[in-house]
């Protein structure tokens, strides 16, 4: 059982612990995804914002590599009444949908445990269309304040991240792609989040 696996149930109070951060996250990805939208959410874990992007999107398609965290994720969207979700597992750096599939794609918190995170970024640049936008929220570690703790407590567990972003180097991180980066903002909290958005050339 992988690391994901294990701590699906726990996964929503861990991420409690630096809600001013997520909350900001859940609400700039809800006011992100435009009315009747086809949306693509990978390393989804329990669904956070796949749910946000339910609101108004046509169908979501919530993805991750962990059986347990879509199970998570399925049972929340369940209890809200949602029916225009779907769940999937699915390999961010190798997905199964053709070119320019989704309207709207996301992965949230997911680049900095990458060994390739530009393989990520790429793979969904290619099932948007162009004209639609990627959103990526992303831990800037490198610039977190607390939970110390709670990070080597990750560690001991299996935990690995591969990136220690800062807001500055994330940011140069995602100004090397073709896609072209419209927004970034860092939303504050023990550790914080870089959101940033590629919006695909037509």
């Amino acid at each position: 059982m992988s690391f994901w696996d294990r701590i699906a149930i726990a996964y929503d109070a861990v991420e409690w612990l630096n809600r001013t951060a997520v909350t900001e996250m859940i609400c700039q990805t809800a006011c992100r995804t435009p009315q009747g939208v086809y949306a693509l959410d990978c390393a989804a874990g329990t669904g956070s914002l796949s749910l946000a992007m339910a609101r108004s999107a046509r169908q979501v398609l919530c993805t991750d590599l962990s059986k347990s965290m879509l199970r998570q994720a399925q049972k929340k969207a369940n209890a809200r009444g949602l029916s225009n979700l779907r769940f999937e597992v699915r390999d961010l750096t190798a997905l199964l949908e053709p070119d320019n599939t989704f309207d709207l794609t996301a992965a949230g918190n997911v680049l900095h445990l990458l060994p390739e995170p530009d393989r990520a970024v790429r793979e969904l640049l290619r099932v948007t269309r162009p004209g639609g936008r990627v959103l990526l929220p992303t831990f800037l570690l490198g610039d977190a304040s607390g939970l110390r703790t709670a990070l080597k407590l990750y560690d001991l567990l299996g935990f690995r991240a591969r990136r220690n972003f800062t807001a500055e180097s994330y940011r140069s991180f995602l100004e090397g792609f073709e896609g072209t980066l419209t927004e970034f903002l860092v939303l504050p909290g023990h550790i914080p989040v870089g959101y940033g958005v590629l919006s695909k050339p037509l």
